[in-house]
Order: structure tokens, then C-alpha cells, then sequence
């Protein structure tokens, strides 16, 4: 078996997916899972397909074109999650069942690919409500509505919105209730009778546990929290999942005592940084093979304890296992529990193998 590797309990990731549809449909919310951070691996999607999400979604087109390809069931609808670039508006019509857009060129652009595809695309116009990432403004929801209502190959199907990715902010009931008032006026000013509201990410399952939710939200975009576990507002467990559904599995190549301090005189390492080093004396140190080309170095957790994380270059991650008493010699494989952005670095990067066990 070679490494770095990641070891997938596809039982737990299908009993994560389980868990949060169900507390969603007793709000008759409907979840679609999220593949981007595990590139679209088919068995992690059969898994969370398994546990009953209503769909999947994608930032990017090929990964929704190798699932289209790869599924055991091609009937799953397929969303694209990044706003798409007018450069790939063909591939988007033709991979992507729905797409989240918030500019009126590149949707415009849609229907012309539609049209002559013969095929009507549907759209979620994605408004921001405070986070700062994409979508419109809330003060030009209306105006972009009423030229999108006009394209004959697009269909408006709801309303939706990010929160908590990049700026941070909350799901709330004033956010959320900005894209009800938003969706309820497109209805009553344009005759139409668009139903869905797309309210956020796993950043919005606390306030659906705790029956926080509108009843207007209709549909929740979960990836973090079905595949690790997280309540992604602090990274606490969420209740009744599991965490350790991804391991990160490296090797050590190399065992020595050596002194904590450098020696010689000293400039930036390979990263442009400069490295305070407080410890002094002379410690135990392993090296595994595996480095920051692959994984961020501070979402490791180590499952041994009395191990600590030094520092990573490229190719190597430095470990001290001084205080390790069960002791660590040169081909030893030790285990990492990851956080989300360990996980997106590693299941991108060629170099590290995957592997799927059963935990039933």
C-alpha cells in the first residue's frame, strides 16, 4: 500500500448525509450535497446519495461532467455552485441541471446556449445579503429579475444566497428573511411564482436543529458537516455525526535526535517566511512524507497523542515525538484527523492515494 493516503468510511459519510436530510425534511427542506472539497469522488457521492441528499453539486464543471458520467443513478440532478465564467457558459448548459448566478452578461449568455441546445436552463439568482462574496444587491434584485423573467431559455427557479465563506457572517433571521421579502416581490410585481430559496450552507443546520429556519427556506447546500462532522460555526461537533469519517495516513522517513535551533546564519524559508523558533535544547524528531504540496499543514490533527506538528516544507511534514512513549521508528504509518481545508488539499492533490473502509 502506498502513501500519503486518505482513508474514506464512506458508512460514515452515508450516516452523516442520513442524519442531516432527515432533520431537514421535517422541515420540508431539501438538502444537496456538496462534492467540491473531495473532487467529485464518485463512491464519497454514492454515499451521501445513500444517505438521501436531493442532489449534488459542483464548483466546477468537470467534476459535474465526470459525475454525469460516473453515477450509478444519471437521473441526480447536478448544481453548479461557483457563479460560471462566460467563457464555459456552453459546458455549464450542458453539464449543470442548475446553475447559482448573480451576473445578468453571463446569464444572458446562458440562454443564447440554451436556445440553441434546444433546452431550458434553470438558474438560482444568488443575492448578497451581507456576506460580501457573490451575488447581486439586494437594491438590484428587482430590476435584474424582471430582464431574466424575459429570456426565453432561462428559468428563474428561486432565490439564494452564501454565507459564512468568506466574510464570515451568519445565517440570521434578518438575512434570511431579506431574501423572502425579495422572493415574495418578484412574485406579486412580475405574476410569477418562483418557490425556492436556497438559504446557505452547513452554516445554516444550527439554526435548522434549533427549528431557526423560516419556513420559506427551501433548500440548504451541505457539504462540510455531512463530511466531517462539523457545526462549521465554531467546528464543534455537530450532534449525532460522526467526525473521523477522513483519516490522513503518512509515513515516516526519517528518525533523529537533533538540536532545536538552526545553526548558521538564517534568511526566509522556501515560503518567504522567517521562523521563531522558541524551544531550545535537543528533541526527537520524525519526518513523514507527505508536505504542504498536499495538505495545510495546521488542519492535522494527530490521532496519537503527545505528538506535535513543527512546521511542513514542501515535500516533508516535521513532527516531535519526544514525549511519544510508544516510540516512532523509520516506515511507522501515523494517522491525522483533518480539518476542511486539509481535506480540499489533500483530496485535490495527485499525490496522495485514497482509500474506502467500512466501519459496519
Amino acid at each position: 500500500m502506498s502513501y500519503p493516503r486518505l482513508e474514506v468510511d464512506l458508512d460514515k459519510v452515508t450516516a452523516n448525509a442520513e442524519r442531516i436530510v432527515n432533520l431537514a425534511d421535517s422541515e420540508d427542506i431539501e438538502i444537496i450535497g456538496v462534492t467540491k472539497s473531495v473532487c467529485a469522488d464518485i463512491k464519497i457521492a454514492e454515499a451521501m446519495l445513500a444517505g438521501g441528499v436531493d442532489g449534488l453539486a459542483d464548483s466546477r464543471i468537470k467534476n459535474l461532467k465526470y459525475m454525469q458520467e460516473n453515477l450509478v443513478s444519471p437521473d441526480i440532478p447536478l448544481m453548479l455552485l461557483r457563479i460560471p465564467m462566460i467563457s464555459e457558459v456552453d459546458r455549464v448548459v450542458e453539464y449543470a441541471d442548475i446553475s447559482l448566478n448573480s451576473e445578468l452578461e453571463v446569464i444572458k449568455a446562458l440562454d443564447q446556449v440554451a436556445k440553441e441546445m434546444n433546452q431550458k436552463h434553470r438558474i438560482i439568482l444568488m443575492v448578497d445579503v451581507g456576506d460580501r462574496r457573490e451575488g447581486v444587491m439586494p437594491e438590484d434584485v428587482i430590476d435584474i429579475a424582471a430582464e431574466i423573467l424575459d429570456l426565453e431559455n432561462i428559468e428563474l427557479t428561486g432565490l439564494g444566497t452564501n454565507l459564512a465563506c468568506f466574510g464570515g457572517v451568519l445565517p440570521s433571521e434578518n438575512n434570511m428573511q431579506l431574501l423572502i421579502d425579495l422572493k415574495n416581490e418578484i412574485n406579486n410585481k412580475f405574476g410569477v411564482n418562483i418557490q425556492q430559496i436556497s438559504g446557505g450552507n452547513s452554516s445554516s443546520l444550527p439554526r435548522l436543529r434549533n427549528k431557526g429556519l423560516p419556513d420559506e427556506i427551501t433548500q440548504l447546500r451541505v457539504g462540510e458537516t455531512i463530511l466531517l462532522g462539523s457545526n462549521v460555526i465554531d467546528r464543534s461537533p455537530f450532534p449525532d455525526t460522526y467526525q473521523e469519517t477522513f483519516l490522513l495516513a503518512a509515513e515516516v522517513i526519517e528518525v533523529k535526535k537533533k538540536p532545536v535551533q538552526p545553526e548558521g546564519r538564517r534568511g526566509q524559508n522556501a515560503f518567504g517566511e522567517r521562523r521563531k523558533i522558541t524551544k531550545t535544547g535537543v528533541r526527537r524528531r520524525a519526518i513523514l512524507g507527505i508536505g504542504r504540496q498536499d495538505i495545510k499543514m495546521k488542519g492535522l490533527t494527530p490521532l496519537a497523542e503527545d505528538i506535535e506538528i513543527e512546521e511542513a516544507s514542501s515535500d516533508h511534514l516535521i513532527i516531535d515525538v519526544t514525549d511519544y512513549e510508544a516510540g516512532i521508528e523509520v516506515g511507522d504509518i501515523l494517522k491525522f484527523k483533518l480539518n476542511y481545508g486539509a481535506l480540499l488539499n489533500a483530496a485535490t492533490s495527485q499525490y496522495v492515494d485514497i482509500s474506502y473502509i467500512s466501519s459496519n
